[in-house]
């Protein structure tokens, strides 16, 4: 276990000439760095709305398999030291990424804490407000500062981050991510190709979106007495937009919120995406839906129109993608 000296250490460069330990100007989605900059120094990235000075981190750790996702997808393993996974998430072995999951540690399968990180010695943590870091729990990106820990947000999560706020749709959001990971460790061209290479995904299936009206579409992550959905700054938002359908709570500015059952039946959705957690599977959803009397009229049930998004589908994460792609082909097979 590394000490509180040992990291904060981490953070302050060596002696470096004035070439290394160039400050940068911030642009619109990050860093403004020259491509593939040195590996040492410090770089000047958004987190959130907050301008904050970066070393390259060596010890990682990521909370839920968006943080991870993200980080693998850049290359980033070497750098990745480990990973806590609560059981909201699927196991890792469904992921994309197997391979790396499986080179690094696995931390814990609970909520992330101050604890598991300091055990770990990290120097970086990648997490989302609320989901991962929280003041209830005692992990704040403020704490981990002065502990002398890096950590990053993912800006699609910083629309609520008290002191922060950063506002941007939950795709350019996932863009910028990679944007700013990539200018904080230093791999800025495999940054661009990832964002290009999602972005050209994106289009595609825009350029195939079904024709006529928007179907309709409720989201329902979970809840009996009140419907926990998607408002519109969240990724499910862009991906039901995306495939050339509407969400039906795509007016709240919000991100997962409560509704009401009344509200949900006067939307009359023709399609319920169903969020499928690892402990709180789909099918069970379904059940409910289908026979609580809120529920149970809505054109979507009555005519069995239900689609699953698997969890690391519909938090931030290049998931997103592969949810879209899938929900735009049953988009499209349903409207003919």
């Amino acid at each position: 276990m590394r000490t509180s000296l040992t990291r904060a250490t981490l953070r302050r460069p060596a002696a470096l000439g004035t070439a290394l330990a160039t400050v940068l100007v911030l642009g619109g989605c990050g860093a403004e760095i020259e491509p593939d900059a040195e590996r040492s120094g410090e770089v000047t990235v958004k987190r959130c709305g907050e301008a904050v000075r970066y070393t390259v981190p060596e010890r990682a750790v990521a909370y839920e398999g968006g943080s991870a996702d993200k980080l693998f997808a850049l290359g980033l393993t070497e750098h990745v030291y480990g990973y806590v996974m609560p059981p909201a998430n699927p196991p890792v072995s469904q992921s994309p990424w197997a391979s790396e999951y499986a080179k690094v540690k696995m931390l814990s399968d609970d909520l992330l804490n101050k604890e598991v990180v300091v055990e770990a010695g990290a120097d970086l943590v990648v997490a989302g407000w609320n989901s991962g870091f929280k003041d209830e729990r005692g992990i704040t990106p403020e704490i981990l500062d002065g502990l002398g820990i890096q950590s990053f947000m993912h800006t699609e999560s910083c629309f609520n981050y008290p002191g922060h706020p950063e506002h941007m749709s939950p795709f350019e959001a996932l863009y910028t991510d990679f944007e700013r990971l990539g200018a904080i460790f230093r791999a800025e061209k495999k940054a661009e190709e990832v964002v290009a290479g999602l972005r050209k995904r994106v289009e595609a299936v825009e350029s195939k979106a079904p024709a006529g009206d928007p179907l309709p579409v409720f989201l329902y992550d979970s809840g009996t007495d009140q419907p926990f959905t998607a408002g519109n700054q969240v990724p499910p938002n862009d991906i039901i937009k995306s495939a050339g359908a509407r969400n039906v709570f795509d007016g709240l500015d919000e991100r997962w919120t409560r509704v009401n059952w009344e509200s949900v039946a006067e939307a009359e959705p023709e399609v319920v995406v169903i969020l499928d957690y690892g402990d709180q599977p789909a099918d069970k959803k379904i059940d409910f839906l289908r026979n609580s009397p809120h529920t149970r009229g809505l054109p979507a049930v009555k005519k069995n129109n239900f689609f699953v998004l698997d969890y690391n589908e519909g938090i931030s994460g290049p998931r997103n993608i592969d949810g879209l792609e899938k929900f735009a082909a049953y988009l499209r097979e349903l409207k003919g």
